[in-house]
Formats: structure tokens, sequence, C-alpha cells
């Protein structure tokens, strides 16, 4: 191979022949010229792996005017400087080649640790946030470049949905967890973002309202979903639970219902005592239902439960004249009205499932009454004791 000091002027004078010609610079061994019999005219750069002997060559770029003589030089002497150091830059073009993206962390995400782990709607709402949300920001990103303003920028971006904004931070904070586990990368990017402040929602029905509620249903054609919604209100259990319960779940002989691990949001199996009003609801059903039919409330497929309410549920509520009233705030109407009858926090949260005693608290506020009544009960005695007087 040629040696000659390389020079831009000199390397605009060379000319490409039949074979690939590699011209060396003599001012800095390692660092060279690539010609190729088409014109084609590379920087390059050859050293020696310290670690094995093996010999390297790393192409910087085509020479023109991207890559001007003077920076393809500066860049060859940082290479070479690495390699003399230790280091093999073509093993680390390599590595920062094959670098998995924030894309095959959500695909890992969700085989690895989502679908073994997660209840199927959860699966379908962070499939959901991955694709609408994260993959086309930053789906292409490095895992190992995301850093901390990447996060914040995207969080800011769906800042007008606070709750789903919230939400996918989670996700993100779940995700790049996992992947320091899986050696991916060293810390979390989305650690220390903070949350947009979320307004809880604390709807539930009076007595007054509840009474309409009841009343639709009564009248609602529809009386499978009617009583879908009646053991709702029952039990204060989520719809889903409801949905995809089981004939077999429930021992109407000591009036239980034993809710499977894979049905519950905490994926641990409930013991739920059923109220009078409850069980009679469902035996009431068990002795209309098909003999072979798995669920309490069967879809219109074959050995399918019912998927969804929403349009029985618009209909339910626009005939009760309840506006903004979720099939979820059912379970915040039963706990409600427990709690403002005088049950403590305790054995309503055991009821609902709760293992945070603040899940809870939320109903606090509403024992107020029943606590009222018991301090009349001692001003009550101090005014008969001084009426006597």
């Amino acid at each position: 191979m040629p040696k000659q000091k390389l020079t831009k002027s000199k390397i605009d004078k060379i000319t490409a022949t039949d074979r690939e010609l590699v011209y060396w610079d003599e001012s800095l061994p390692g660092f060279g010229l690539r010609v190729k019999p088409n014109g084609t005219k590379s920087y390059i750069i050859q050293y020696r792996n310290r670690q094995n002997g093996r010999s390297k060559r790393q192409s910087i770029g085509q020479v023109g005017p991207l890559i001007s003589f003077a920076v393809a030089r500066k860049e060859a002497m940082r290479l070479l400087s690495q390699a003399a150091q230790g280091g093999d830059p073509v093993l680390d073009k390599q590595v920062a080649r094959q670098s998995k993206t924030v894309t095959d962390l959500a695909d890992q995400y969700l085989s690895h640790h989502a679908h073994p782990k997660k209840r199927p709607k959860s699966v379908a709402n962070d499939v959901s946030m991955l694709k609408n949300v994260v993959l086309p920001r930053i789906g292409m990103r490095k895992v190992k470049e995301v850093n901390h303003s990447d996060i914040q920028a995207l969080h800011n971006r769906i800042g007008r949905t606070p709750y789903r904004a919230n939400r996918t931070l989670a996700l993100l904070s779940k995700m790049f967890e996992l992947s320091i586990r899986w050696g991916w990368r060293t810390d979390n990017p989305a650690k220390g973002v903070d949350r947009f402040p979320e307004e809880k929602r604390h709807r539930w029905l009076s007595e007054d309202a509840l009474a309409r509620l009841t009343k639709a249903l009564d009248e609602h054609p529809n009386k499978t979903a009617a009583n879908a919604i009646r053991l709702q209100l029952l039990t204060g259990a989520r719809i889903g639970e409801i949905l995809t319960a089981k004939w077999g779940d429930f021992d109407l002989e000591r009036g239980v219902w034993i809710k499977p691990s894979h049905h519950t949001k905490q994926k641990r199996t409930e013991h739920l005592p059923l109220s009078t009003a409850a069980w009679a609801l469902l035996s009431t059903m068990s002795e209309e239902a098909e003999a072979d039919a798995p669920f309490i409330f069967p879809g219109r497929v074959t050995g399918q439960p019912i998927k969804d309410l929403k349009r029985f549920w618009k209909s339910v509520t626009t005939t009760a004249g309840l506006n903004d009233y979720r099939i979820h705030d059912n379970r915040h109407t039963h706990a409600s009205h427990l709690v403002s009858s005088g049950l403590s926090l305790p054995i309503v949260g055991k009821l609902l499932g709760h293992t945070n005693p603040m899940t809870t608290q939320r109903y606090a506020h509403l024992a107020d009454d029943p606590l009222r009544e018991a301090a009349e009960v001692m001003a009550q005695k101090l005014s008969r004791t001084l009426k006597s007087e």
C-alpha cells in the first residue's frame, strides 16, 4: 500500500485505478484514504486490538462536503488514541449499532412482564399508550440515550390530559426500571419527573338518585345487563369482575363469592360474603340459567360473557337522569353508603378488596354523620341531667 503525507490537495489529485487502493498517511500512522475502482474515496483508520492482537479497520466517512480532511484527521486521531489506550472503536461501533431501542424495550416489556403478570385490560391500556403516545415520539431512540429531559418533554406534551400523562409516566418508569434489571442501562430517566395533579372523582348517588337508577334498571328490556348492574351495586365489585364471574365461583349454600386471583386487580383470591339481596338475585338467576352456561352473564357468543355495557349504560343513565356517572362509580356508591351508614373504613376496604388503607380513606369524610350522631349521645344525656335539676 502506498504511503505519503496526506493533505487535502493531494487527496483531490488521487485518481481511481482498476483495483481498490489505500494510501496511508506518513504523519499519522493508522490513518488512510481508501479509493475504490468506481472513484469513491473514504477516510479510514486501521489499528491492532491490544487485547487479542487482531487488526481492525474502520471507515470514518466519504471524502466530500460533509467531512473535510481536517475533521477526518481529527476524528482519526481520537479513535487511534482510544485504540492505543486499550479501546476498540470497531467493537464500540458494532455495540452501538446493535443497542436496543425503546421499541425493543416495549416489545420485551409486553412479552416478559405485561402479558404474564397483568390483567388483559391493563395490558390493552399499556399497548394503547405505547402505540399512540410513546413509540411515535421516542420509539427509535436507543434505550441508553434516553434522558430525563426526554421523559419530561413527553410528559409535558400530553399534560392536557393529566390522568393519561401520569399513567404514561408510570408505564415508562416501570419499563426503564426493568431495563436496569435486564442490563440495558444503569439508571431510570423517568425518576424525578413530577406528576400532574389529578382531580379525583368522588361521584356517588344519593338515595333519591339511586332510586331513579333502580327504577330505570327495572324498566329496561335487557334483564341480563340490568342484573349485572344490580349485582355490582350490591357487592361493590368492579364491572370486569362481575362480567367475567362464573357460576363455579359462587358458593350459594354458604353465601360466598370466591373471586379467582386472575380476575381481581390485586391478583389474589378474595372471599366476599353475599348480602341477602345479592344471594336472592343470584339464586333466582341460577334457576333461569342454562345448564351448560359457565358465565353468569352470558354474551351473544356461545361460551363467552358479555363484553361491553356501554350502550346499555348510556340508555339507563339517560332514563334515570344521571349525568357524568360511570359504571365504575357504582363501586363508589356502594362504598359511600356503607361508610355513611356507620361501617368502619377497614371493613369497607376489606369488602372492596383494597390492600392499601389510603385507597379507602377517600370515603373518610362520609363517616361524619355517624360520628356526629355519636357525639350527640353525650349532649342529650347532659341536657337531661340539667333539666332534672
